[in-house]
């Protein structure tokens, strides 16, 4: 499939008639503006008749789903990545913030009016923020290379404290037990935690119960223990768990080694949370930023529309192709072949730039250094698609040497420090990788 603009840079649709393409760019009628999707823009006037068609797009956390199709096929189809390390980059400076505020410096009155939140109405985390931003960003890309008519999004939000019951293998909450939460009566996470445990050690078993004597007059220490770190699982009380205070030093000491204390009690909701805390606000967005339509649809219409009328297999793609011909979208009635196209896009987002100016840990005598290189390499830089022996892949990581750090699009590793003469450069960095 090649996609086409008009002279103006406006989309039309697209051709699979590939000799007439060649003919085009050959003879100077069109020009190449984009590889990966192979788009053209033609160099003179052309008739501007399109068909509708509809963005349809498969909402979530880790992966995006999103297909452009007509009444009578798909036109494109791609899975998007957003970005997931948010919370580790504002982990990471929030350390760095913390260990330069207890250096020996002059000291600075804390300021509590210059919050963000207390700023902004409608102040998101962060790491919320991206990702609604990465769709938005996907979906206006998909704009720009078909006449898309109309929007139709699936959007999701989940019932966390009846999916923590069923996890856990307790009753359903029912009416008030929805007000009366897993904390409810404790004043903090700790205090609940050391109520559930018993106030009992969970690594050797000691309680103030089982000491003995002028041991049982001073008392134990009890901490929660995070089961995994506070950068990557929070302070969930699954995520916690409570230990005496010689069991912690012992294990972050290496001393002690114990499997009860590295895994997590139950899984993370954090992916359920972000599509209850998104729905709305990426609603709201689209329909003031997009000058199409812009329609919303559940996703119990999106299965029965894929598994009884188009008879297709579970994937992100295909659920985003059922919500294009869904009740909210073409509205098919009956069973219906949709011809599906043969090459499925993978975007993935990534950073543009590394704000932090010097590297944490400074050289002997107090020296900085500085964590920022040269932006461009003998012509290269991060993230840019090279061909390396036959291979399409990127580069991840540059040397001022003129060796490069080369993986595919999943992080796979594909050489280690490869020579710049063996590279030959394909695509320049965009902020997405496509494949």
């Amino acid at each position: 499939m090649v996609y086409v603009q008009n002279h103006l840079g406006q989309p039309l649709m697209p051709t699979q008639d590939h000799r007439k393409v060649r003919l085009l760019l050959k003879s100077g009628a069109a020009v190449v503006v984009r590889r990966t999707p192979f788009t053209i823009r033609l160099t003179t006037r052309s008739k501007t008749y399109v068909q509708p068609v509809t963005l349809s797009v498969d909402a979530g956390s880790k992966k995006i789903g999103l297909t452009a199709a007509t009444r009578n096929r798909e036109l494109f189809a791609a899975e998007v990545m957003p970005r997931n390390d948010v919370v580790k980059l504002m982990s990471d400076r929030r350390e760095l913030r913390r260990s330069r505020r207890n250096r020996t410096t002059r000291y600075r009155q804390p300021r509590f009016d210059n919050r963000v939140h207390g700023k902004h109405k409608d102040w998101l985390a962060p790491s919320v923020e991206v990702k609604i931003q990465e769709h938005i960003t996907a979906i206006k890309r998909a704009c720009r290379l078909l006449p898309v008519s109309r929007v139709v999004v699936e959007t999701a939000e989940f019932d966390l404290q009846m999916l923590k019951a069923v996890a856990a293998g307790k009753p359903v909450p029912q009416g008030e037990d929805y007000q009366k939460g897993e904390m409810y009566g404790f004043y903090n996470s700790r205090q609940y935690v050391f109520f559930r445990d018993g106030y009992t050690c969970q690594c050797c078993g000691a309680s103030n119960k089982s000491l003995r004597g002028e041991a049982r007059k001073k008392g134990l220490i009890f901490h929660t223990h995070h089961l995994e770190s506070r950068k990557t699982g929070g302070d969930a009380p699954d995520n916690l768990v409570t230990i005496c205070d010689k069991c912690h030093k012992d294990f972050h000491a290496g001393r002690l080694t114990n499997d009860k204390l590295k895994k997590r009690r139950s899984k993370s909701t954090r992916d359920a949370a972000f599509m209850g805390i998104m729905r709305k606000t990426l609603m709201r967005r689209l329909r003031e930023e997009l000058p199409v339509p812009v329609a919303e649809t559940k996703g119990y219409v999106t299965k029965a529309t894929r598994e009884q009328l188009l008879k297709l297999p579970k994937s992100h793609t295909n659920d985003a192709l059922a919500i294009a011909m869904g009740r909210d979208g073409f509205g098919i009635q009956g069973v219906t072949y949709i011809p599906q196209v043969d090459h499925i896009y993978q975007m993935r987002a990534v950073r543009h730039h590394n704000r932090q100016l010097h590297k944490a840990n400074p050289k002997k005598g107090g020296v900085r250094r500085r964590n920022q290189g040269p932006k461009r390499v003998q012509g290269f830089q991060r993230f840019d698609k090279v061909l390396y022996r036959g291979k399409e892949c990127f580069i991840w990581g540059l040397r001022t040497s003129g060796y490069f750090q080369l993986k595919q699009i999943d992080g796979r590793k594909v050489h280690e420090s490869a020579k710049a003469s063996e590279l030959v450069l394909l695509e320049h960095s965009s902020g997405y990788l496509i494949t």
